[in-house]
């Protein structure tokens, strides 16, 4: 059922599912869950442990493999058995201090940092000159004036029209004012884009041109349309440093070069090139008594950018899931099915762990039961789609049922739903035929304030609605394991494409990048 009414339907249809075959469901167990989530939760300590004690978890870091070994150790103090299983390797790379000012005309100091996978500055502080990627007419007289970035730092973003996002325009211009300023941007962003394909490059082939040209560094600005926030991804430099500035602060740089006031900038950037490291899922699992051959799968990819602490992608759906394990293992200790948790490697890059995982164990795969991912932010699940399996409806809504109202009355639900083709975790095991849902949240202004951003800190948490997920995913798994019938895996017809008419087809299995950045 989709938005509107059939929302209304549906819920009212869930609260009248029978739980048929469930002579073994236990209302005290439920109860405990919900109770030991709420009234003894450990979120925000866990939290505080992940986030600000280890940071961030970019694949091939240290802090990456602090972070396996943490959540090893806490598995094990809860009676859980937990282990770390390497799928592969990655360039291993630590991120130091990154100090960026402006000394002239004036001085400031610039709110910016070095991307990911950067090289640094080899311990010494470069003074450069700023100049700006020209309006050139085409690659031949791009590189005819490329001997000019020689030992100067290289402006390659667009300059913002306007440091306010959209929603702030909305509430206080006039429609003509944000109406002219939507259009000139559009104007500014299409002929910014044919400034770049002029060059004979793109965005990631530039910097490497600038850098081979003697460039001192690449300054960039992903601005993500909200007040403060940059996106903050890797570096495409092998030699000289990559950062990345703040709207305000690029804004300025730029205007200077423009009108010839000829800024100068001083930048320090640390950073350890690991050579080749290792890299992991963490697994954990409570054995099944009955059928321990037969899997319901918790699912959470544990790495994350590092502009921020990964926050909300994906401390938050890492938090709930050990959470859930812990009070599935207080409250339901002795499950019939195993109850596996996946805290995935690198899904950053491509669902490179969990793809990994999936290629390499089979005889897991192939007995899932179900899987419950989440990895969309901070806020309640309020989507559930059936994923393109023909029956998810049955047993979708059989689980729901003991779910609590004050949780169920916020889940929308879509039956047998699409496929993912990618996005999270889930798609690998739905791509292998795996009953794999996303427990989708509420948005908290998730894609402009924390996804992949330098504003992505413990405190966006919203602890009331990890709460929330956190007894709707031990509610789902205690059911899931206690459901006397194998979940189907029968697949559904796909509709035909809306854009090509044509009939759409069940996503491939895809393999893992198991070198990742050792070229």
């Amino acid at each position: 059922m989709k938005l509107g009414a059939g929302k209304h339907l549906l819920i009212a249809s869930l609260s009248m599912v029978p739980v048929i075959g469930f002579a073994q469901v236990d209302d005290k167990i439920i109860d405990d869950i919900v109770t030991g989530a709420t009234e003894n939760s450990l979120l925000p300590s866990l939290a505080h442990e992940l986030l600000d004690g280890i940071g961030p978890r970019l694949v091939g870091s240290p802090q990456m493999e602090k972070a396996h070994e943490w959540a090893v150790a806490k598995y094990g103090e809860w009676g859980i058995d937990a282990r770390n299983e390497q799928w592969g390797e990655w360039r291993g790379w630590e991120r130091g201090i990154t100090h960026i000012d402006m000394v002239s005309p004036w001085v400031r100091s610039l709110e910016g940092r070095q991307l990911a996978w950067s090289p640094g500055t080899n311990g010494e502080t470069i003074i450069a000159d700023v100049v700006l990627l020209p309006d050139l007419s085409d690659s031949a007289a791009f590189k005819e004036w490329l001997p000019n970035v020689q030992g100067k730092f290289v402006l390659v973003s667009m300059p913002q029209p306007t440091g306010r996002p959209d929603y702030n325009w909305e509430e206080f211009a006039t429609p003509e004012s944000f109406e002219k300023m939507r259009k000139e941007r559009e104007a500014q962003t299409e002929k910014w884009t044919k400034r770049i394909s002029q060059t004979g490059y793109n965005m990631r082939t530039l910097p490497e041109a600038l850098e081979n040209a003697g460039a001192a560094g690449i300054i960039a600005s992903y601005w993500s349309n909200g007040f403060g926030v940059n996106k903050v991804f890797s570096a495409f430099t092998k030699k000289v440093p990559t950062i990345d500035l703040a709207l305000e602060d690029y804004g300025l740089l730029y205007r200077l070069v423009e009108s010839g006031k000829a800024p100068k900038i001083s930048l320090k950037a640390d950073a350890k090139e690991l050579g080749t490291v290792p890299t992991f899922n963490t697994i954990a699992e409570i054995k099944g008594v009955e059928n321990p051959d037969e899997y319901v799968v918790l699912s959470a990819h544990f790495d994350s950018w590092d502009g921020g602490t990964g926050a909300t992608d994906n401390g938050t759906g890492t938090l709930v899931m050990m959470e859930a394990m812990r009070l599935l293992k207080k409250f339901y200790p002795n499950p019939k099915r195993t109850i596996l948790v996946g805290h995935w490697g690198s899904e950053e890059q491509g669902l490179n762990g969990s793809r990994g995982f999936v290629e390499d164990h089979p005889e897991i795969v192939d007995n899932v039961q179900a899987l419950f991912n989440q990895d969309n932010g901070t806020g309640r699940v309020v989507n559930i789609s059936g994923q393109g399996f023909l029956h998810a409806y049955d047993y979708l809504t059989r689980w729901l049922d003991k779910v609590p109202e004050e949780i169920k009355k916020h889940i929308e639900t879509s039956f047998p739903g699409s496929p993912s083709t990618g996005g999270s975790d889930n798609a690998s095991f739905v791509a292998a035929g795996a009953p794999a849902f996303s427990l989708s949240s509420l948005n908290w202004s998730y894609w402009n304030y924390t996804w992949h951003t330098n504003r992505d800190t413990y405190d966006k948490i919203v602890f009331d609605d990890l709460r929330n997920n956190v007894i709707l995913t031990a509610i789902l798994a205690y059911m899931a394991s206690e459901d006397p019938e194998r979940a189907s895996k029968e697949k559904a017809v796909l509709p035909r494409d809306e854009r090509s008419g044509e009939q759409m087809q069940w996503p491939e299995r895809k393999s893992p990048t198991r070198k990742g950045m050792l070229d």
